[in-house]
């Protein structure tokens, strides 16, 4: 196995974990192209951080083989320390020191000079819009601030592949959406993602290529519109009036469409997945299915039909969404 022929900048065969009789990982085979965001998508406990850190050198592998940029992990670990950077789900920086003192410090402890120390962390906090808060102490900084600082300590020699393990868990909307401008800025730059997420929008947004693990064992990869197509031409979305029909809507559904229907939170919600069919087209499909629950005295409110998402993706290929409550790893 060679990565540094083949444009990959991770490839794992086999790739085997286990403590005690707990098989974190089992097997997983990945193929991470250079120069790319690569998403990992799985609820807690799939064995995502444990691969990371197998990945990253901060655990052996039991099993199975892994390179990257063409180095093996076990054999070859200080030249892949050396191309690596790690961010994970809690923020590694010192919550006493300021932004600035934690930039400064860390440029230090990776060769720069004083002055280069400090330049660099300036021109990192002004990026990740931190300089307001550059003199404040970490412990005082919101989730949102601390995730940036994180990452900026990530990348202050700009690392060839960084993992960004589940970084914006627990974060709001806004400021997510502010660390998916920092992967993307940084990707632009040249720099390798590997992403592992349970946030399927995350995913869909940053990612070109998928993988989807589940108790340890990729499940599925590919893109986001390969991952779609793989379980079905599109779904239907259907709002009813009345709650009490939509057992019956359930039932015309299932049996006119031959599909695969979800029960939503919301009591008046359905949704059915429509497989691929030589013979006529979705729209077809679901406009016939309109037209039968009208016949049965079933009356739809609102009604769209569109590609799968990755939600619907997810729950297809594993029986349950990623909120799944799982046994947490071991290794998290």
């Amino acid at each position: 196995m060679s990565t540094q022929t083949s444009g990959l900048a991770i490839e794992t065969a086999g790739l085997v974990k286990t403590f005690g009789e707990t098989r974190a990982v089992d097997g997983v085979d990945l193929a991470v192209p250079a120069g790319t965001v690569y998403g990992v998508l799985g609820p807690n406990g799939a064995g995502k951080t444990t691969t990371v850190k197998m990945l990253a050198t901060l655990l052996r592998p039991d099993g199975g083989e892994a390179h990257v940029f063409g180095h093996d992990v076990v054999r070859e670990a200080d030249e892949v320390r050396g191309r690596v950077s790690l961010t994970g789900q809690y923020a590694s920086v010192d919550e006493d020191l300021t932004g600035t003192e934690n930039l400064v410090l860390l440029g230090r402890l990776l060769g720069h000079g004083k002055k280069a120390a400090r330049e660099r962390g300036a021109q990192l906090l002004e990026a990740f819009g931190l300089t307001e808060a550059a003199g404040k102490q970490v412990k005082h900084y919101s989730g949102g601030m601390r995730r940036r600082i994180d990452i900026a300590a990530s990348i202050l020699n700009t690392p060839d592949l960084l993992f960004l393990d589940e970084p914006t868990a627990g974060l709001d909307p806004r400021s997510r959406n502010q660390v998916w401008d920092i992967v993307r800025a940084v990707v632009a730059q040249g720099t390798t993602v590997l992403l592992t997420t349970q946030y399927l929008d995350e995913a869909d947004q940053l990612a070109s290529r998928i993988a989807v693990i589940d108790k340890g064992r990729v499940i599925a990869e590919g893109t986001k519109g390969e991952l779609k197509a793989s379980v079905g031409a599109g779904s239907v979305h259907l709002r009813l009036r009345d709650a009490d029909q939509r057992p019956e809507a359930e039932r015309v559904l299932r049996d006119l469409l031959a599909a695969e229907v979800q029960l939503e939170p919301d009591p008046v919600a359905l949704t059915a997945l429509l497989g691929a069919a030589a013979s006529d087209t979705a729209a077809d499909r679901a406009a016939r299915a309109l037209a039968e629950l009208s016949r049965a005295g079933i009356t739809v409110d609102n009604f769209s039909l569109g590609q799968p998402s990755l939600d619907e993706v997810f729950l297809a290929l594993t029986g349950h969404d990623t909120g799944h409550d799982t046994k947490d790893e071991v290794a998290a």
